[in-house]
């Protein structure tokens, strides 16, 4: 069997919910959301997992979650930072956050050697997303066409505040443009912000949107590489991002890749904001109910 990596991007900081939510319990018995990513890799065919994590939080990290699941699946960490392939001295002078998602993939090159998927560490992504990307792995022959997992809007908002997610237009189950928005309820209308600043429009509920849901073979380094290059040039600044979607978009323009877009019909369970980890913990319990987890994930 083909090799199938994980990709689990865990080095961002949280500034909204206010600490570092990849390790916030979450199950019945201390389980952290990444333990359910990581259980339903290994049992959707996955053969590693690689957490691109910042180097600070590594021992932290390996303690809370690494260690315990390595137990199961081959475990590797690639670290983000500020430096990774740029100049300290192009670094912007009080610049903390890191570089974006696209960066996040870029730190795991050296650790993929095939298919591999992206996830973020503090989403909930239903086991149907992970049955998605074992069935794309096994059918897709094509090394220049991926396979992005949506949601339904109203599957992904948060009850306590607005959201970014990337709107997704669909041609023919193809992924034709992400316009990354920043999406809130106005007089009972779902308004899509875009975060480039172009004028903003309404969505329906049931507008598709992405939730960095990404499969990808390892052709896409040489995007990643490449529009890395040309972000350096174009200046950086303290809050500027190299964002997977534009990455996608530059691709998708120059008719250089295709992306299967496939809509999910199962649960996700963002963790946006700190309120939200209580709206988590029930529908896990749900979850747990309806036989979809064993109450105890490892043995």
């Amino acid at each position: 069997m083909k090799n199938l990596t994980l990709v689990v991007m865990a080095a961002g900081m949280g500034s909204r919910f206010g600490g570092l939510k990849q390790i916030e319990p979450v199950g019945p018995n201390g389980e952290l959301i990444l333990d359910y990513s990581v259980y339903d890799a290994k049992r959707y065919g996955f053969t590693k997992v690689v957490f691109v994590i910042r180097e600070d939080i590594y021992d932290l990290f390996k303690e809370k979650i690494g260690d315990r699941v390595s137990k199961y699946i081959p475990v590797e960490y690639a670290f983000q930072s500020l430096n990774y392939k740029l100049d300290d001295s192009l670094i912007p002078q009080g610049r903390t956050k890191m570089w974006g998602t696209a960066h996040a993939v870029l730190a795991a090159e050296n650790y993929v050697d095939g298919d591999f998927a992206v996830i973020n560490a503090d989403d909930f992504n239903s086991f149907e997303t992970f049955q998605h990307f074992l069935d794309f792995h096994n059918t897709s022959s094509d090394e220049y066409e991926y396979l992005t997992v949506n949601y339904p809007f109203y599957v992904t908002a948060s009850r306590h505040g607005s959201v970014k997610r990337g709107v997704c237009v669909i041609e023919n189950g193809y992924l034709k443009e992400t316009i990354e928005s920043e999406i809130k309820s106005e007089q009972n209308q779902l308004i899509a912000s875009p975060l480039d600043g172009t004028a903003s429009f309404p969505i329906s509920e049931k507008q598709p949107v992405s939730v960095n849901l990404f499969l990808f073979k390892r052709s896409f380094f040489g995007f990643l590489n490449r529009d890395w290059e040309q972000f350096i040039k174009n200046g950086l600044t303290d809050k500027n991002e190299f964002m997977l979607p534009v990455v996608l978009q530059n691709a998708l323009k120059k008719k250089e890749i295709k992306v299967k877009a496939q809509t999910s019909d199962g649960i996700w369970l963002g963790m946006t904001y700190k309120e939200d980890v209580e709206d988590i913990k029930k529908s896990i319990e749900n979850l747990i109910e309806e036989g979809k987890y064993p109450s105890k994930l490892w043995d």
